[in-house]
């Protein structure tokens, strides 16, 4: 089995379903209420052991209740977590707000993530042994640059998801090999509107691209390759939320199982379209059964 190493976020994501989203200033009535473990470290582990891959997540939670569960949850799934650190005080929390077309709106409080500024001892061992890892946003930027250094030190391919989006210090993106932008991320990380000009843009920062484009799909380029563009599934969206996760994580395992690269891009679309027809995040995962029978649908 590929080994996945997630240096991330945990956040209990706490979600309200509407028919629309309030504006500035506006109350609307909710149809839904759930708490479901999130963030997107744990997202993209959760992902990734459910597609195949043996995984192990480097983070903290915090010791309240949802520290607990979110623990469970990583344990449950598969995720090996003696590398989540529990700490003083609140978990992180993201307050999400779904409308009725799939749509969400996302706002993320670090709680114990913030903590999560350097590497702790056994950190860059589990490192070395991972074929790839991946990293977000969601926690400090210094752990981030740090665990990307560790990871080419050893040889192992890093997979950053750039969001929350901002600036990129130069010393990530020179320890980063495939970088995995949304279409609204690739847009603001270059300040290019078309979504192939942003792709070409970031392709001169790191060696790899994948823009993912929502229902389109997605946009792949590599130096001194032919640009590929992966078609998604057709389907009804029910909630959007955990989808650029399922994606990032088993196209990871898919990569690491050394699947050509089109193949593994229409792999990870597999399991986004299929995440997007359930509610939730982590909840929305599929299991690798399920994304070979969508895969050859």
């Amino acid at each position: 089995m590929t080994h996945i190493v997630v240096l991330g976020s945990t956040n209990m994501d706490l979600v309200t379903y509407v028919a629309q989203p309030p504006q500035r200033g506006e109350t609307v009535t909710g149809r839904e209420f759930r708490t479901v473990p999130g963030g997107k470290g744990a997202n993209q582990a959760i992902a990734a052991a459910r597609a195949g891959a043996t995984v192990s997540m480097i983070g903290a939670v915090g010791n309240d209740a949802y520290g607990v569960r979110l623990r469970d949850t990583l344990e449950h799934s598969g995720v090996d977590t003696d590398f989540l650190r529990t700490v003083e005080g609140p978990s992180g929390t993201a307050h999400i707000v779904v409308d009725d077309e799939g749509g969400n709106a996302i706002v993320v409080v670090p709680g114990a993530n913030g903590t999560v500024d350097h590497l702790s001892p056994g950190d860059e061992g589990v490192i070395a042994t991972a074929d790839a890892l991946l990293l977000q946003l969601e926690i400090p930027s210094q752990a981030v640059v740090a665990g990307a250094q560790a990871a080419r030190r050893h040889g192992v391919r890093t997979v950053l998801t750039p969001s929350p989006v901002r600036p990129l210090p130069e010393e990530l993106l020179r320890a980063t090999d495939l970088l995995v932008p949304n279409e609204y991320e690739a847009v603001t990380l270059t300040g290019r509107t078309d979504p192939r000009e942003a792709a070409a843009a970031l392709l001169d920062l790191v060696p790899e691209v994948a823009v993912t484009l929502g229902a389109t799909g997605c946009l792949y380029l590599a130096r001194g390759a032919e640009p590929l563009v992966i078609p998604a599934p057709r389907v009804t969206a029910v909630d959007s939320t955990g989808a650029g996760d399922t994606f990032v994580g088993t196209l990871a395992v898919a990569l690491a199982e050394e699947r050509p690269v089109r193949e593994a891009l229409s792999w990870a679309a597999a399991a986004a379209a299929i995440s997007v027809q359930r509610p939730g995040a982590s909840a929305s995962m599929p299991y690798r059964p399920e994304i070979e029978a969508q895969y050859g649908a």
